[in-house]
C-alpha cells in the first residue's frame, strides 16, 4: 500500500495500535506455566473488542489468531497446549486487519529469566530492526534495510535466516516489495514517499535455514541454536519513519 490521504494513514495508525495493544498484552502475560493456546486467547479477545479480524485467520485459514513460536521454532507458531518454560524464548506475531486495511508487528519475548546470551540476542535484534527501519527512507534502495541488518549481525557473530523477510502491507498482510533482511547489492529498487512496510529481521544463533514442521505452518531452526524476530509496520518518508505499530 501506498497511502494516499489523511483518511487512509487514520486507519492504518488505528488497526497499527490494535495490533501494538494486543502484542504488549500478550508479551505481559508470558511467564513459565502458561501456554500459546492461553496467550492466544488473550489476543483473539482484545481483537475482537476493538472491532479487528485476525489477519491470519482472514488471509491463511490459520489455526490461531496469533503466531506464537517456542523455542526453536522462530516463526507461524501454531499456539498450542504445552506450558511456557523458564529460560526460553516465546515469539508472538500478531497482524490484523479493521476497515480493510491491515497492520503487522511481532517481538521476541524471555520467559522468566534468560541467561545473558539470549538477552544479547534479544537486544541485538531489536536494535537491528529499528536501525534498519530508520534507514529505510524515501529515495533509498529496498536493500538499504539488508545492508543495516547484516551488520548489526555481524557485529555481534549472529546469522539471518535467509527466505524470512518483510514485505509491504496495508490493503492486504504481505505485498510488495519483499524486504530482504540480507544484502543483496542488485536489489535497487527505491523505496518512496507513504510506501507501508515491515521489517523483521531474524537474527539466529547457529541457523541460517529453516525447516518446515508437518504440520505444514511452525517453521524451526534447520541448524537448532536460538532465534529472535522483531517487526513494526511503518510508512516510509523522506526522514523518519511513520510507526503506526510503536
Amino acid at each position: 500500500m501506498t497511502i494516499d490521504g489523511p483518511d487512509q494513514l487514520e486507519k492504518l495508525k488505528e488497526i497499527g495500535a490494535i495490533c501494538r495493544d494486543v502484542l504488549a498484552a500478550m508479551g505481559a502475560a508470558i511467564r513459565p506455566g502458561i501456554t500459546p493456546r492461553e496467550l492466544d486467547e488473550i489476543g483473539g479477545k482484545m481483537l475482537t473488542e476493538r472491532g479487528a479480524k485476525s489477519a491470519p485467520i482472514l488471509a491463511y485459514n490459520f489455526p490461531g489468531h496469533t503466531c506464537i513460536s517456542v523455542g526453536d521454532a522462530v516463526a507461524h507458531g501454531i499456539p498450542g497446549d504445552v506450558p511456557l518454560v523458564e529460560g526460553e524464548l516465546c515469539n508472538i506475531d500478531v497482524s490484523a486487519e479493521k476497515d480493510g486495511v491491515f497492520a503487522d508487528t511481532g517481538a521476541s519475548f524471555a520467559v522468566g529469566k534468560i541467561s545473558a546470551e539470549l538477552q544479547q540476542l534479544l537486544d541485538t535484534t531489536k536494535a537491528a530492526q529499528r536501525k534498519a527501519m530508520f534507514a529505510a527512507r524515501a529515495g533509498q534502495p529496498v536493500n538499504v534495510v539488508g545492508k543495516v541488518v547484516q551488520k548489526e549481525a555481524s557485529k555481534h557473530g549472529y546469522m539471518i535466516i535467509e527466505g524470512l523477510n518483510g514485505h509491504g502491507v496495508g490493503g492486504w498482510i504481505h505485498e510488495e516489495p519483499t524486504v530482504p533482511n540480507t544484502y543483496h547489492p542488485n536489489a535497487r529498487t527505491k523505496l518512496h514517499e507513504g510506501q507501508v512496510l515491515t521489517i523483521e529481521p531474524f537474527l539466529t544463533t547457529q541457523s541460517r535455514h529453516y525447516v518446515e514442521d508437518a504440520d505444514g505452518w511452525t517453521l524451526r531452526l534447520a541448524n537448532g541454536g536460538f532465534g529472535a524476530q522483531f517487526e513494526h509496520t511503518f510508512v516510509v518518508t523522506k526522514g523518519a519513519p511513520i510507526v503506526v505499530t510503536a
